[in-house]
């Protein structure tokens, strides 16, 4: 599998953006968990309200003790502090409550920020990496057929590259159809370039084509 283009200008575009889709990543990925960081930071406020809770529950326990031991009066003298401990317990539940959702905050910000941006940047970039690779794989299997290089010359004479396809010869359609042999492989070096993909040296066998 052909990952970059034989052509040296198109292979350093390719690098440049490779690193440009690496830099932009942990960029994303570093503002998202800095958000998330900074989000997350707002929970602190619930464990500040919990532990107040905790720590009223607990003194308004103690004086229920205190006052229910007292003879004939204990009961109706803890009473009002058995309440004022529930209202305790309800500002750690509430406290908790706030953390819960400072955390599922925190963490929809982070993917926001970093997560969504990341796929997109990745998304693209494999894209056009795979949209390369299939290319590539293609020429590399029309150049190991038999008849091959026509099938290529054919591909230059209707491929992007249309300015280098016609520049071969005065008529480059004429020849190919005429089954100039030099045009032929003047055009499949053509198709070759278009696709990033070099012509195998001579002594050097071609990938043979995929059994079908």
């Amino acid at each position: 599998m052909q990952m970059y283009s034989a052509s040296n200008a198109v292979r350093a575009r390719q690098v440049a953006g490779d690193v440009v889709a690496v830099v932009l990543v942990v960029v994303f990925v570093a503002l998202g968990l800095a958000v998330a960081a900074f989000v997350g930071g707002l929970a602190e406020l619930g464990r500040q309200i919990e532990e107040a809770g905790t720590g009223f529950q607990g003194t308004m326990d103690d004086a229920s003790r205190v006052l229910g031991g007292i003879p004939l009066l204990g009961g109706a003298a803890s009473a009002p502090f058995d309440g004022a401990s529930g209202a305790g317990q309800a500002l750690v539940d509430a406290g908790r409550q706030q953390q819960d959702d400072v955390g599922r905050a925190a963490l929809v910000a982070g993917l926001l920020v970093g997560g969504l941006p990341s796929i997109v940047v990745l998304w693209a970039w494999l894209r056009g990496r795979v949209a390369f690779v299939r290319r590539a794989s293609s020429v590399r299997g029309l150049l190991a057929l038999p008849g091959g290089e026509d099938l290529l010359a054919l591909r230059a004479l209707t491929g992007r590259d249309a300015r280098a396809a016609l520049a071969v010869a005065p008529d480059p359609v004429a020849s190919w159809r005429a089954g100039d042999p030099e045009v032929v492989r003047r055009l499949a070096d053509v198709a070759l370039r278009e696709a990033g993909v070099l012509r195998p040296r001579p002594g050097t066998q071609a990938p043979s084509a995929p059994a079908r």
